[in-house]
């Protein structure tokens, strides 16, 4: 009999006999899920992160914060200096010969999670009049939009669904008494706006008696506009600004979240991958050795040690691919499109959804399999080791 032929009847009577060891299986099986399915949820977390903050930016707009600002909550932009940033060459312009651009500001409010009584801070951004053309993906769901000047607010879905009191015809305390919630907004894509709530740039930074402004917000001309505008705002000594394509800027702020849910991912999934890999070395042991007598014929009868070192590893590399499948259809049923807020950009709150894509799912069942090879190796080697003359001797 050929090597390949061996290693084939080998291996069919190891996974064969699996359900006589069904309970020491499972222990494997549910301990490689377990492991899988955090690792996949942890990094599907960075995953909607990275989605959420990175698909805010677009290739077409740019954002405009003062000189050495890394944020947008750290930069102040003077009253004086906006109408010299909105009017240079390579902004947009609407029908009306206006730039689509917008000075904004930045505040925070603090509300409950729903079924919660913790409060955590929301963001609310002041935008100008020219936010339908600036940011078209925002659109109205229901409600109307604020009008200037009035203390009134729109609430993005996200915020509505997660924090209390930010329902239509809510009143929210805030300066200078309530401000009404008069409509609704959702963005197409999913982005850091719709966890945020908006109103008037003006009535917001007058109500929080400031003279200056977070950022300017601007849409190019063309694409390749971004040269032409950075040049003339950073060699205008009267400005001391810098200008980020806001695309760029968004996903450098996602950059640094994402890497450390990583790490998270791995090192939790490493820690509990070192449970999953005793309990398998533990099961494989004791398979091979109520097995030692049956391994022992086999050698003697002339199976090579190869086949039977082959035959561990492929018992517990499909405890092990079982494990992987389990934990990550669990992952994709119950967490997939979940939605979760945590901490983004200082102390503000961020609301978005878990993605388990593919590659993730892919990532799961290749740790799962390390631990299974890992797993298996020591008792294959074990097995394959086994004195011939002594188990037999037992045996006898």
């Amino acid at each position: 009999m050929n090597v390949v032929r061996q290693i084939v009847a080998v291996v069919a009577m190891n996974l064969r006999s699996l359900p006589q060891h069904l309970g020491a299986s499972v222990v494997v099986v549910i301990g490689v899920a377990g492991v899988v399915g955090v690792l996949i949820c942890v990094l599907a977390m960075g995953v909607g992160f990275a989605r959420t903050v990175a698909g805010t930016g677009r290739s077409d707009r740019v954002i405009i914060l003062a000189s050495g600002a890394l944020t947008e909550s750290m930069s102040s932009v003077p009253r004086e200096a906006v109408l010299n940033i909105i009017h240079v060459p390579g902004i947009e312009k609407d029908a009306g010969g206006r730039p689509i651009a917008a000075a904004e500001v930045l505040a925070q409010i603090q509300r409950p999670r729903h079924g919660g009584v913790k409060r955590v801070n929301v963001t609310i951004r002041g935008v100008g009049i020219a936010e339908p053309l600036l940011r078209p993906e925002i659109h109205l769901i229901s409600g109307r939009m604020f009008n200037p000047g009035l203390q009134e607010l729109i609430v993005g879905r996200s915020a509505e669904i997660e924090y209390g009191g930010l329902n239509m015809g809510d009143r929210v305390p805030f300066q200078n008494g309530s401000w009404l919630v008069v409509g609704i907004f959702d963005s197409a894509v999913g982005n850091i706006h719709d966890s945020e709530i908006m109103t008037d740039a003006d009535t917001l930074r007058s109500a929080l008696k400031r003279s200056w402004f977070h950022s300017v917000t601007a849409r190019l001309e063309r694409s390749d506009s971004f040269e032409q505008v950075k040049k003339s705002l950073t060699d205008d000594p009267s400005l001391h600004v810098e200008v980020h394509r806001e695309s760029e800027y968004f996903a450098a702020q996602s950059r640094g979240l994402s890497t450390l849910l990583k790490f998270i991912g791995y090192f939790v999934g490493g820690v509990m991958g070192v449970g999953a890999l005793f309990g398998a070395l533990n099961t494989l042991y004791a398979a091979v050795s109520s097995r030692a007598i049956e391994i022992a014929t086999l050698r003697a009868i002339g199976f090579g040690a190869a086949a039977v070192t082959i035959s561990v590893l492929a018992e517990a590399l499909t405890l092990a691919l079982v494990g992987g499948l389990l934990g990550s259809v669990v992952a994709w049923m119950f967490f997939n499109g979940h939605a979760v807020s945590m901490i983004s950009g200082g102390q503000n709150q961020l609301a978005f959804s878990l993605f388990v894509t593919p590659s993730l799912i892919f990532v799961g069942i290749a740790w799962a399999c390390l631990i299974g090879f890992v797993g298996g190796l020591f008792p294959a080697i074990r097995a394959a080791r086994l004195p011939i003359a002594i188990a037999l001797r037992d045996a006898a």
